[in-house]
């Protein structure tokens, strides 16, 4: 699905990013996967129909864009997205909290 000019892969459902796994009103980013350079939803969309080698975002790659807000289109480096308390800095649209319980899925430690 294309949003905001950018291909989201997965089972997406709307056009903020929102997927069969996580659609809450705040479920609004997607993850650009490192290891495959493609946008999806969320972990488990990946699991799904990526590429079959997850990698998580290395520390020194923090200043990469790699999170997309569903909401605006615009595009935050990983550290930005870290930093954010779950809002698009360009937006102010919320984004869900909950998503660091699954930090370590997507980024390196």
């Amino acid at each position: 699905m294309i949003i905001t000019g950018h291909t989201v892969r997965g089972a997406v459902i709307d056009d903020e990013t929102r997927c069969t796994h996580y659609h809450s009103e705040i479920d609004r980013i997607a993850i650009k996967f490192y290891c495959c350079d493609m946008y999806f939803p969320c972990y488990e969309c990946h699991e799904e129909n990526g590429c079959d080698n997850p990698k998580v975002w290395p520390k020194e790659k923090f200043d990469e864009k790699a999170i997309l807000c569903g909401t605006c289109g615009h595009e935050l480096t990983v550290s930005e997205y870290l930093d954010c308390k779950s809002e698009c800095p360009a937006c102010s649209a919320a984004f869900n909290p909950g998503c660091g319980s699954h930090r370590n899925l997507y980024f390196e430690s």
